[in-house]
């Protein structure tokens, strides 16, 4: 089995608006920035190669905590898409009954929003990319939180407490990929540290 981790990118504007960001490339804030600069990645974190999905905020996140790193990109770690949602607020849509809305974690497996993408869709795409990663050794995925969610549920087996799994930003979450690219194995998060 091939050890990864996962982190979250920093946010962006639309992250502090509560608004569905998808695949629609957002920039992050200058706050984003200056906190990601008195941070770094912990060994052995630091030492191996870093993939993005190509998204601006998954890209810059990685470059400013590990400006020497060479960083590749892969758009099939992109965020799943969110069609019709994206640029709204969760609670804007909830209250819209007819915009077919559901939140993140109740979501299920084949839940498609209007022209986007359901869970199922998304490993699609993810499988072949770890996959890939698997093969070509450790690494540390730049990527988002319902693509993290994906990797992490595989990881633990859906057996999470609330049947939500919780990902907090400043954290790298560690686990296996077996060569298929299925997750295995997860480990408790690992904190970034400061400069």
């Amino acid at each position: 089995m091939t050890r990864i981790a996962l982190l979250r990118h920093y946010p962006t504007d639309w992250n502090r608006e509560h608004r569905l960001q998808g695949q629609i490339d957002r920039p992050l804030t200058q706050e984003a920035r200056e906190t990601l600069a008195g941070l770094r990645l912990p060994d052995p974190w630091a030492e191996m190669r870093i993939i993005t999905s190509g998204l601006s905020r998954t890209v810059d996140t990685a470059h400013i905590l590990a400006p020497e790193a060479v960083i590749a990109e892969d758009r099939r770690l992109m965020e799943i898409s969110w069609g019709a949602w994206e640029g709204h607020r969760a609670e804007d849509l909830l209250a819209d009954a007819e915009s077919g809305f559901v939140p993140t974690g109740d979501m299920g497996w084949r839940n498609r929003p209007p022209d986007g993408e359901s869970m199922a869709d998304a490993w699609a795409r993810l499988q072949p990319a770890l996959a890939e990663i698997a093969a070509e050794g450790p690494a540390l995925l730049v990527i988002h939180k319902a693509v993290m969610r994906v990797i992490l549920g595989f990881a633990h087996k859906w057996k999470v407490a609330g049947g939500d799994i919780q990902i907090k930003r400043g954290r790298i979450y560690p686990l296996a990929l077996r060569p298929s690219g299925m997750p295995a194995k997860p480990e408790e998060p690992v904190r970034l540290i400061a400069r």
